[in-house]
């Protein structure tokens, strides 16, 4: 005789959900894997706020003898004179602004289109091998850079470009002066040229990247509706990969501001205040290159360190508005 009451009918209707068997507890040794995981990553995140802690103090250790010498004039002087032992600093932070400055300039508008070259114009078949061509200029190291600036590249613009530069935009009024002067084939313009070289393959990397991350239906739909390719460009590929450009962007801009061999080689290394940006001048980086190994007494050394100091937060500020722009962007998109 079957069985028909409520509880019975109840006890064998079982749900999808019931039958589902609960989940096994975790075992003790994946439970010690993540544990160690969480700490290590803890570890790591910390690891490096306690580097970067540790890097500002002892640079603050270090330049305190010249800090406590001369204040803030050591940023505002343009005197470089270690035999009376008088640093001033506003020389190399006007190169390494200018010359980082002329780089992302020249570099930037090309990278970019380069970049849009690649995804949108480029036959396929010629994507790879231009696309690795220039990646490849990322590998070159520093100081070949530098020989090949001047001896090769230095020279060049000596015979050929700046006196094509001196004798057009140096004649303009007001500007002029910038362009003015005798063609030393080293100076500011070619640092910023050679930085713009070393700079660009990062800029056409990332930019390509996320370009190639835009969905294709969006292109499809402005090239639909009859757009250019430069309407697509500036109404749905840029908007939709702005972030990641600025982003590429402030990434070249930290490596042009610390470079070094390869500025030292083409600036002139004159600490002084250049009139025009065809003139030699020096940056931070250069300067404690060149004069680090021959500086004698706790003044001179705390003076370079001082400046290494300011190159540190110089990029700090930079990169923090970097931060600050990206956050807005990513408001505005919101």
């Amino acid at each position: 005789m079957l069985d028909t009451s409520p509880v019975s009918s109840q006890m064998n209707a079982v749900t999808p959900v019931e039958a589902v068997s609960a989940p096994k507890s975790t075992s003790p040794r994946l439970q010690l894997g993540e544990v160690f995981m969480h700490r290590s990553t803890q570890l790591a995140a910390l690891l490096v706020l306690v580097s970067l802690v540790a890097i500002i103090i002892s640079l603050i250790i270090g330049a305190w003898p010249a800090i406590t010498t001369y204040g803030f004039g050591f940023i505002t002087s343009q005197e470089w004179n270690p035999p009376r032992e008088l640093f001033g600093a506003m020389p190399a932070i006007y190169g390494t602004l200018l010359t980082s400055a002329g780089a992302m300039i020249i570099a930037v508008p090309m990278g970019v289109m380069i970049a849009l070259f690649l995804t949108e114009i480029c036959p396929q078949r010629l994507r790879k091998p231009i696309g690795i061509a220039i990646e490849l200029l990322a590998g070159v190291p520093s100081i070949v850079y530098g020989i090949w600036g001047l001896f090769v590249f230095a020279p060049f613009l000596k015979s050929y470009v700046e006196p094509l530069i001196i004798g057009s935009l140096g004649k303009l009024p007001l500007v002029g002066g910038l362009f003015a002067g005798p063609a030393y084939g080293i100076g500011i313009f070619t640092s910023a040229l050679i930085l713009a070289i070393m700079v660009l393959p990062f800029i056409t990397s990332i930019s390509r990247d996320v370009f190639a991350s835009v969905p294709p239906v969006l292109k499809e739909a402005g090239y639909g509706i009859g757009c250019t390719t430069w309407e697509v460009f500036g109404k749905i590929i840029y908007p939709y990969s702005r972030v990641g450009v600025v982003g590429a962007c402030m990434l070249a801009l930290g490596r042009a501001l610390g470079e070094t061999m390869a500025v030292t080689f083409v600036i002139g290394n004159s600490h002084k205040m250049p009139s025009s940006i065809l003139g030699p001048g020096t940056t931070i980086s250069a300067s404690i290159a060149n004069e680090f190994t021959e500086a004698e007494g706790d003044l001179y050394t705390a003076s370079l360190i001082e400046l290494a100091l300011l190159l540190f937060v110089i990029t700090l500020i930079v990169l923090t508005i970097a931060r600050f722009m990206l956050a807005r962007i990513e408001q505005k998109k919101a």
